[in-house]
């Protein structure tokens, strides 16, 4: 849990997209909360989603390289989740993101975090520079 003296976790306003996940029986662990490692599906199915409908993953793929989470309270089924989305920083052929997992309705996140996806090519696996139209989608989740 966050000392008091850390102050706030995160804001609602710097996450430039949402993504809602619906929980489920199966997404909780023997101690009766949904487990770490879900949050980090959670996470990946909120950027990727956004992706997708952005039309950003069609030329390359994203390899996760390098992730960070702090969970600050736990969540359990049937919470429903709004995934908040950023982008820190956009490198040649990496992107930053910056995430933060609350259950709807609620302004402190119960976990923030960050991940580095490095867009590789599909076929060689070898980094390539950003596709236009994926260097745009991220640009507009780009925090402020």
């Amino acid at each position: 849990m966050p000392k008091r003296d850390e102050g706030p976790l995160a804001d609602r306003a710097t996450y430039k997209a949402y993504h809602t996940v619906s929980t489920r029986w199966a997404d909780n662990d023997q101690y009766g909360h949904i487990n770490n490692a879900k949050f980090y599906e959670f996470v990946d199915s909120a950027v990727n989603a956004h992706l997708i409908i952005g039309g950003a993953l069609k030329e390359s793929i994203g390899l996760v390289v390098d992730s960070g989470c702090r969970y600050t309270s736990a969540l359990a089924f049937p919470d429903v989740i709004e995934v908040g989305i950023k982008v820190d920083h956009i490198g040649t052929s990496s992107v930053k993101y910056g995430f933060a997992v609350f259950r709807r309705g609620v302004a402190e996140p119960a976990a923030i975090g960050h991940f580095v996806h490095v867009y590789v090519d599909a076929e060689t696996r070898r980094p390539k520079p950003l596709p236009a139209v994926l260097r745009g989608v991220v640009e507009n989740l780009r925090a402020t």
